[in-house]
């Protein structure tokens, strides 16, 4: 069995088309189809249902590319880890980080690592939990930093970094500053801005107002990123958002709407999968991060 054979079945498995299969790796659509060919006749199974719109994986060629991804990955772990070693222990970490908490202590250990490492090279993805999560069960990063799921995925290993509050936040001269006591339902004035309906932070917060019989917040600026990425917008409106509180203590211009039935806690942390090789690099990073997020801990 021809390994360029398994790496165009993957492809095509996941364009759904040939064309576009053999459009990314850079080769023939004829060399795209008969390794494929030849995948299933050696394993003596159907792997795809052909038709004109494309490519569809039959049941038995689900189950298949699921296990191939797999082995796949951990060849790719191997690749790493034989490169580190030819590299004399440096090479390259991937990291996914999301945007608010990027500049909390996230640069600062990246520096100190280059410091350590100046031959090392740091590839990072700025992305929400969903698919920071969905890129490391893929394999494409090493590890990520992300608000970690009290059930645990069996797929990954959380390692805690310190423990944080989501909080809803506005600039500092809000109009609702000026009351003297705050309600849920006072929230229910304004507009906001939040990321998507799939992203945890959006369901937590509508979840909140429609336990308290609210209707749900307003949403006037959706989006796919961390709203911290879209602070200007806070600062130059009255819309509303919510973001970590230990990100909103290193921010200037925003004030915390101290509002009981509005604080969500979460611990952030690092998660990596399970069983996967992991770079020195990759180790000494998470250990700078550990030491720098000691002094979160302690507060």
């Amino acid at each position: 069995m021809r390994l360029e054979d398994l790496n165009y079945f993957l492809e095509v498995a996941q364009a759904g088309h040939v064309g576009r299969a053999s459009e990314k790796l850079g080769q023939s659509q004829p060399a795209l189809t008969k390794g494929v060919q030849r995948l299933e006749q050696e394993l003596g199974i159907q792997l795809f249902e052909r038709s004109a719109k494309g490519m569809t994986l039959t049941s038995a060629g689900a189950v298949f590319f699921e296990r191939v991804l797999q082995v796949r990955s951990s060849l790719d772990d191997a690749i790493k880890e034989a490169n580190d070693l030819h590299l004399g222990k440096i090479g390259l970490v991937r990291v996914g980080v999301p945007a608010s908490i990027l500049s909390m202590f996230f640069s600062d250990a990246c520096t100190e690592l280059i410091k350590q490492r100046p031959a090392a090279h740091i590839q990072i993805t700025i992305g929400l939990n969903d698919s920071l999560y969905s890129s490391l069960r893929l394999g494409d990063l090493d590890l990520c930093i992300a608000a970690l799921a009290r059930k645990g995925d069996p797929e990954f290993e959380q390692i805690l970094l310190f423990n944080d509050e989501l909080v809803v936040i506005a600039r500092d001269r809000h109009p609702l500053l000026d009351r003297r006591s705050l309600r849920l339902a006072d929230l229910c004035d304004y507009s906001w801005l939040l990321p998507n309906a799939n992203v945890v932070a959006r369901r937590l917060v509508e979840a909140r107002f429609a336990e308290a019989g609210l209707p749900a917040p307003n949403v006037a600026m959706e989006t796919n990123s961390s709203a911290a990425a879209l602070l200007s917008v806070i600062h130059s409106s009255d819309l509303l958002t919510v973001l970590g509180r230990r990100t909103v203590a290193q921010t200037q211009g925003l004030a915390i709407l101290e509002i009981a039935a509005a604080r969500w806690q979460r611990s952030i942390g690092v998660l990596r999968r399970k069983d996967a090789y992991q770079s020195p690099l990759a180790q000494r990073l998470i250990e700078i991060l550990l030491e720098r997020s000691r002094v979160y801990r302690d507060t």
